[in-house]
């Protein structure tokens, strides 16, 4: 019982080691468990949110629809639990200038399911669902009226060019008919579309960058009034996906077994199949033509023919009529009236050749019979003429049937590919990485800390452990003191981290991603089996720290642990071999250079600890920066231009005319910008039509016209960049890059994260859908966005030879298209407002799909999601150079209490003593942040390379004034510390402290 009681003496008079401790795990356990928790539950929400709504593990597109064949195949396929048909059309509508929509059926299969905020789902023709951005835009509101257009047939899902049969109707075949919406519409709900959570009224001009959408809204409407049976796309649960969380890798291996079935050998025979039934339907569609035309020219000979017979019947009669009179002429000139009265009855019978000099001499002589006659040769001519040409025509067409049917390409894509769902799922893993880094500082940290403290906890009761051990305590029984109160310590501090982890920071992580993203459902959950291994962690690494220094003491003899610890050997500093510089120091300057060189654990735990902390702050202070001057650098250095001004293929030429009218441009470039993906190009030929695969980017691509390639750098500044270590990359001269027809330039912040180089093989899809294997000549310095650059001729090579190669057969010079300039980008006179509301007037014009203006964008750029955690890192780093510095004070005021009540015995004022500790501590925290500033930048690099997010590189920034503000932080606790430590020393009492301890 007396072992107890003096083991709780000994804890309450430790206070301030248990205090420390505690709140060091405190802290590392909110580190460790608050960014996972808050990551954790949205992760959580939002997958419980998808299942809900039956949000699509794969998708199928084809660039000829998909019919019922393709759908059934579909759900033959192993693994597949569900298949739902998506038919959807592109409308365009007047909004403050002309707007683009998605008309999107509502699935009946339960999958894709938009989520009801206010108002009903719709369920007649003509009512729809629109999402809470239309609102906000729009003004409009629930019972609100809409009027439509349907755009001209789109080639982003199928191409119903290609399926022109011979008479060129824009059917695929028989009954496959392309979606149609009604176009007089009426608002009954706002809904949230599960493919895309962004949220409107939060930090929009954050993530407005990395919008992937190709048309402004989407519009939900019901099966009741959409007509036409062909699919633009074909949706897919998974069995067993759900069960899964969606942001796993078990997910995704799961998915991808379904879609590498679907690739495999579904995608190959449809791909044949639809195109046979393109072919068949075109054929057909001739031989329904031929027949119709036999039968039409059949009837016109019959009427060619009747009205020949009848006139050569009139022909006749005449013919006859005039050898009878002559015959009965030629009997009355006879002997007798017997003879001429028998001539009279009989007919002349004429020979044939005879007949015909009459019927010609007949005709010759009667104006209306040689008209008519020449009627029905005119007419017999020109139906001959027609049945040529026609069957000429029909020839023709089954000779081009072939080649003006290109190959049927399916394009298999995943939850990946859903900018929303993408988007999200970046930013949470490149917050959870942050959270995965920084608690290893913290551990370590915690670990030299409750070294130092109970290593000197220890110390101090030496004499009490030998007489414990001489007793015949067991020294088991005698560390327990120590290890107890080192666990009670972690237990009490790592519980109030769970607090902090489980409840307060995820709290603050989630209020600023419900700003960005609409999460349904969100509610805080704890994880015990986290919770637990994240106590179980610090416990571990201070009890080792414990057990290490309680073995150091107790593995000498009980009698030597009752005798006083021998002093350490005088020896002699480096610094006293430097005469030049020690005989000009002065006394008290050689003693507190000898305190802190001759103790090198103390040393080494300050000097580290402050190192640690000082670093935590640089690296949170260098991700701020970095993040702080994305906008700037890419918009007002990267990109030299003002303007850029993106229109629909047809109200190109008129975009381009309202702006030279307007003559606000000082020079311009006129080039054609498409959305599509780059994917890292695999063993294959490149033509693989999967864009599901992992290695996928989307990029905006832009392509220049042939005779103003060397315009390009006068428009963007070209950088070659090559990869370098630690977030930093070499980066060539200005101008040093050209354009060229060898290849395309790929931005940095996509092949930074696809690990594409110059040389590298990529696989481009362009607006189309068309893909093509390509090689990258260069790597672009680029921030914000993923551009890649190709030329009008390398871009023809592409994507037109491509269709050459399915086809066999290359198209000629005079059917290909030449390419549409459909944007443009200009450099503006003005200043920057009024370039700002140039661009936002540009944007009334019905022929402006979208203008941008990089000033505008360059002072709106935020990255709040980044700044919030920067800013909670930098707190909490704070809060642990606050502890760690106490602690390091305590543990040094406590080592030299006899040193301290020795000075005062030599007459030194309370200041003076306060004056000679303190500039020991502050020496120390100085050598602590030199080191420090640099390790700060240097995890700040390894960081940063860790944040891979669609369209970003982060290119690492550290501002002087950083530098500073890590420095004067950091000096600002030690000053602090101070204040609590002065009075410590002020109550040391001179005799009791230098009685003798034995």
């Amino acid at each position: 019982m007396a072992f107890v009681k003096d083991m709780l003496r000994m804890w309450a008079h430790s206070w301030k080691r248990f205090i420390s401790i505690a709140m060091i795990t405190l802290l590392g356990v909110a580190v460790l468990t608050g960014i996972y928790a808050g990551c954790r539950d949205a992760f959580r929400s939002t997958d419980r949110f998808f299942d809900a709504q039956g949000l699509h593990d794969v998708q199928v597109l084809s660039t000829a629809g998909l019919s019922n064949g393709d759908i059934a195949a579909l759900r033959k396929v192993n693994g597949v639990a569900k298949v739902q048909a998506e038919r959807s059309q592109e409308v365009t509508f007047d909004l403050d200038g002309r707007k683009s929509a998605t008309m999107q059926e509502i699935g009946t299969n339960g999958i894709d399911q938009p989520y009801l905020q206010e108002g009903r789902m719709p369920k007649k023709a003509g009512e729809i669902a629109v999402t809470r951005k239309f609102i906000r835009d729009s003004g409009k509101r629930i019972g609100s009226r809409l009027t439509v257009t349907p755009e001209s047939a789109s080639s982003d899902t199928f191409d119903t060019n290609d399926t022109n049969g011979a008479d060129g109707t824009n059917e695929t075949n028989g009954t496959d008919e392309a979606p149609s919406f009604p176009t007089k519409l009426t608002i009954v709900g706002v809904v949230l579309d599960p493919q895309n959570l962004s949220n409107p009224d939060g930090y929009s001009a954050m993530t407005s960058f990395r919008s992937t959408a190709t048309t402004d809204y989407t519009f939900f409407a019901p099966s009741d009034g959409v007509t036409g049976t062909l699919c633009t796309s074909a949706t897919l649960l998974v069995k067993g996906a759900a069960a899964e969380s969606t942001f796993d890798e078990s997910y995704e291996n799961t998915v991808k077994q379904v879609t590498d079935r679907i690739d495999g050998t579904v995608k190959t025979d449809r791909q044949k199949a639809r195109r046979q039934e393109l072919l068949d339907a075109g054929n057909k569609k001739i031989a329904d033509a031929r027949a119709e035309a036999d039968k039409k020219f059949a009837d016109a000979q019959s009427q060619i023919d009747a009205n020949r017979q009848q006139f050569n019947q009139q022909v006749d009669q005449i013919v006859s009529m005039q050898a009878g009179a002559a015959a009965a002429g030629a009997a009355a000139n006879g002997a007798n009236a017997g003879a001429a009265a028998a001539a009279g009855a009989t007919t002349p019978q004429l020979d044939e050749t005879t007949r015909e000099t009459m019927r010609e001499t007949i005709i010759a002589a009667s104006p209306e019979l040689t008209q008519a006659k020449q009627q029905l040769d005119q007419a017999q001519s020109q139906l001959n003429e027609q049945k040529a040409s026609t069957e000429q025509t029909l020839k023709t067409k089954e000779n081009e049937l072939k080649t003006s049917i290109p190959q049927v390409r399916w394009y298999v894509q995943d939850r990946q590919q859903l900018g929303g769902f993408s988007a999200l799922k970046s930013d949470l893993d490149s917050i959870q990485s942050l959270g995965n880094a920084f608690p290893v500082v913290f551990l370590l940290v915690a670990v030299m800390m409750s070294l130092t403290a109970m290593a000197r906890m220890v110390e101090e009761d030496r004499s009490l452990i030998g007489t414990y051990v001489g007793l015949g305590y067991g020294r088991l029984a005698v560390a327990s003191r120590y290890l107890l109160f080192a666990l009670l310590a972690c237990l009490i501090g790592g519980g109030l981290g769970l607090i902090a982890g489980f409840l307060g920071i995820p709290a603050f992580l989630l209020v600023v991603l419900q700003g960005m993203y609409v999460m349904p459902g969100l509610r805080l959950e704890y994880d015990w089996l986290y919770g637990s291994l994240g106590i179980a962690l610090f416990v571990v690494g201070v009890l080792a720290a414990t057990i290490y220094a309680c073995v150091q003491e107790m593995r000498q003899t009980p009698a030597a642990l009752m005798r006083p610890k021998a002093p350490r050997a005088g020896s002699r500093i480096l610094l006293e071999r430097i005469r030049p510089v020690w005989n000009r120091i002065g006394f008290l300057g050689k003693v507190t250079a000898r305190n802190i060189f001759r103790f090198k654990s103390r040393l080494i735990m300050t000097v580290g600890g402050v190192a640690g902390c000082t670093a935590l702050i640089v690296c949170g202070l260098a991700i701020n920066d970095t993040v702080a001057d994305l906008g700037i650098k890419q918009y007002r250095d990267i990109y030299q231009y003002d303007l850029m001004v993106v229109s629909d293929d047809s109200d190109a030429s008129a975009m381009r005319t309202k702006v030279a009218s307007d003559g606000r441009v000082t020079s311009s470039l006129d080039v054609r910008i498409e959305s599509g993906d780059l994917t890292v190009a695999g063993s294959g030929d490149g033509d693989s039509g999967k864009a599901g695969s992992s290695g996928s980017e989307s990029i905006q691509l832009v392509a220049v016209p042939e005779k103003h390639l060397s315009d390009l750098g006068e428009m963007v500044t070209l950088q070659p960049v090559s990869s370098g270590i630690l977030g930093t990359s070499g980066v060539g001269k200005t101008g040093s890059l050209k354009l060229d027809d060898d290849g395309v330039i790929v931005a940095q912040s996509a092949a930074s994260a696809l690990g594409v180089k110059a040389g590298s093989k990529v696989r481009l899809t362009n607006g189309d859908g068309v893909q093509a294997t390509a090689k990258v000549s260069a790597v672009n310095r680029n921030l914000i966005g993923s551009d890649v650059y190709v030329s009008e001729t390398y871009y023809a090579k592409l994507f037109d030879s491509k269709d050459a190669k399915n086809t066999k057969n290359s198209k000629s010079s005079e059917d290909s298209e030449a390419l549409t300039w459909n944007a443009m980008l200009a450099k503006l006179s003005g200043s920057d407002t009024s370039q700002t509301d140039y661009a936002e007037s540009l944007e009334e014009d019905s022929s402006v799909m979208k203008a941008v203006s990089c000033a505008h964008m360059a002072d709106s750029f935020k990255f709040d999601l980044m700044g919030a955690v920067v800013a909670l890192i930098v707190a909490l780093a704070g809060g642990l150079a606050l502890v760690v510095l106490f602690t390091l004070a305590n543990t040094n005021v406590s080592e030299r209490v006899r040193e301290m009540a020795t000075l005062k015995v030599l007459g030194f004022f309370d200041r003076e003593v306060h004056h000679y500790v303190n500039r020991e501590m502050m020496i120390l925290t100085v050598m602590g942040v030199i080191l420090g500033l640099p390790l700060g930048r240097l995890v700040g690099g390894m960081l940063t390379m860790a944040l891979n997010m669609p369209s970003l590189y982060f290119e690492v920034e550290v501002k002087p004034l950083s530098y500073v503000i890590a420095a004067v932080a950091t000096m600002a606790f030690a000053l602090l510390v101070q204040l609590f430590v002065n009075p410590v020393l002020d109550r040391i009492d001179p005799i009791s402290s230098l009685k003798s301890v034995e």
